[in-house]
Order: structure tokens, then C-alpha cells, then sequence
């Protein structure tokens, strides 16, 4: 199952794939997709839905590791330089490069701005205060139901579809909020953004530790990636979440960047003029110029 949001005179409708064609849903389709239904309309009006909170997950530690080294080698080219030494002489990844020790015992996250978040095909304009932005590629999931200190098996039956999610970071802002110890601020919660279609948790949990990834920027490739690697599953990232706090439907959890999915790790920031797409299969795809 795959659902999008069609933009008519007085709203949206949301929709259906089937056989290839966006169709109105059926009764059995409304009453599976009711939790959808009651949430508010969305903001963005193709949104696929309007979240209710947003919360970013760090699941893939190779992402933190090596979006570090990429920060240092482009802000930082002779602390660079002895750091790639230390790796090369070592054969063991640089002591600041590597994740919070709390990952170890626990998903962390941080809150990111769900107000600001804008669907596939918005043009985006770099914020005044940032000559560096970046993109992020990350795997969205929603929940469909509430949850309250749940299992990892009841969290997962609580999840209600997945998305493509872009996490937009102005990178020359965000180390001075992170050393503040409040965590990203307006490096971040300017604007994220979403695909347009939602796919349905049977299609993708199945597959959740292999679904192919890219990134293109002007029509060329950047990247290849994938969704394995994940530290947590998305049961016990949920599990975590709700243990003695309460989640509610419409509230959108992120999987932090798939490996290789941003600009610091490709060596390639975006700029004005750029055209960029972020795919993963089977779920969807993000695009957005550049202004």
C-alpha cells in the first residue's frame, strides 16, 4: 500500500496506489487509514500527513562517524591532517569521531521542528546565517496508534506507514549548538522536508535492513546507500520512546542519516541552483531546487 495526498479546491483527498493508479479509497480502505483521517489537516497541503512532533533518532553510527571526519576535513583542514594520520598509523577510528558512549545503552534523539516541515518539491532557500547547507537522508516512520511503555513487538504493530525525510542542516552553525549541550537549534529547525507518498508498514518491514538509497544532485549521481545498520530496531527505538511517556498517532520518528546519505560524507554541499533528489526505494523520493 502506498498513500498520497491530492490537492483540490477546498482541501486534499488522500489517495491510493493500485495498479499502478491514484484512486479515491474504498470503505475498508478509509476505516484501516482512520487514524490518517482524524489527524489534522496537513499545513503543506501534499504532505502525506501533518506530524504532530518530531523526533530524530541516531540508528546508524557509521553516519556520525563519518559526517565527523567530513566536518573536520571541510571546516577544519589542519586538525584534518592529524587525524587522518592518527587513523592511518592506528587503523582505529579518531576518539572524537566516534558516538556518544550513551549510545551504547539506549536510542538518542534529539526534537527537531515538525511545524517546518515541507513536502517534496517546495523550493528551498539557504538561510541568511549559513554558507553551508546540507542534506540529510533519513527513513521516516508514523505512528498509527497510542503507545505506553510498549514492548518492541506492540510498537511495531503501532506504526502506521514510512517516508522519505530530509533533515536540512546548516553544518557551519550546528557544532557551536551542539557544544552548547541544548542540541541543534537553528542549524536545524529551519526546515525539513518529506516525500510526498507514504508507504504502508507491510511493504516495508519486511525489507526494513534492505532497502536501497541514493542521492542525486543535478541529475548525477552522489551516492548509493542502504538501510542496514540500524543499532536499534524501529520496535525497540519505539519501546524506548514510550517507556513512562505517552506517544500519540501522527507523531513522526526518524532513523538519523543513512550512511553516505549527506553532503559532509560526499564531499558535496548543496548551493544556489541545485537540484536535489533523495530516493529510497520502495518508500519514496524527496526533490527540491535549490534558490
Amino acid at each position: 500500500m502506498k498513500i498520497r495526498r491530492e490537492q483540490r479546491p477546498g482541501g486534499s483527498v488522500v489517495q491510493i496506489e493500485r495498479d499502478g493508479a491514484w484512486t479515491e479509497l474504498s470503505d475498508s480502505e478509509a476505516a484501516q487509514l482512520g487514524w490518517l483521517l482524524a489527524l489534522p489537516p496537513p499545513a503543506h497541503g501534499t504532505l502525506p500527513f501533518q506530524p504532530r512532533s518530531f523526533r530524530d533518532v541516531l540508528l546508524y553510527e557509521d553516519h556520525w562517524v563519518q559526517s565527523s571526519r567530513g566536518y573536520v576535513r571541510r571546516f577544519m583542514p589542519a586538525a584534518f591532517r592529524v587525524t587522518a594520520l592518527y587513523e592511518k598509523l592506528t587503523g582505529a577510528v579518531f576518539p572524537a569521531f566516534r558516538p556518544p558512549k550513551l549510545l551504547a545503552r539506549q536510542p538518542i534523539y534529539y526534537f527537531g521542528n515538525h511545524l517546518t516541515m515541507v513536502a517534496s518539491g517546495t523550493p528551498v532557500k539557504i538561510p541568511s546565517y549559513s554558507r553551508a547547507l546540507d542534506y540529510e537522508l533519513e527513513l521516516g516512520w508514523v505512528l498509527a496508534r497510542p503507545l505506553f511503555n510498549a514492548t518492541p513487538d506492540e510498537a511495531l504493530a503501532a506504526v502506521g506507514g514510512f517516508v522519505v525525510v530530509n533533515d536540512f542542516s546548516a553544518r557551519d552553525v550546528q557544532r557551536a549548538e551542539m557544544q552548547s549541550g541544548f542540541g541543534p537549534q537553528k542549524s536545524k529547525h529551519f526546515l525539513s522536508s518529506m516525500s510526498v507518498t507514504m508507504a504502508g508498514p507491510e511493504n516495508i518491514l519486511p525489507r526494513i535492513d534492505a532497502l536501497p538509497a541514493r542521492v542525486e544532485i543535478n541529475g548525477k549521481h552522489v551516492s548509493s546507500l542502504t538501510s542496514a545498520g540500524m543499532r536499534y530496531s524501529v520496535g525497540e527505538v519505539l519501546a524506548h520512546l514510550s517507556r513512562d511517556e505517552r506517544l500519540h498517532p501522527g507523531e513522526l520518528i526518524a532513523s538519523g542519516t543513512l550512511p553516505g546519505g549527506s553532503g559532509l560524507e560526499a564531499g558535496r554541499l548543496l548551493q544556489s541552483g541545485d537540484e536535489l533528489r533523495l530516493v529510497i526505494e520502495e518508500v519514496g523520493e524527496i526533490v527540491h531546487r535549490i534558490l
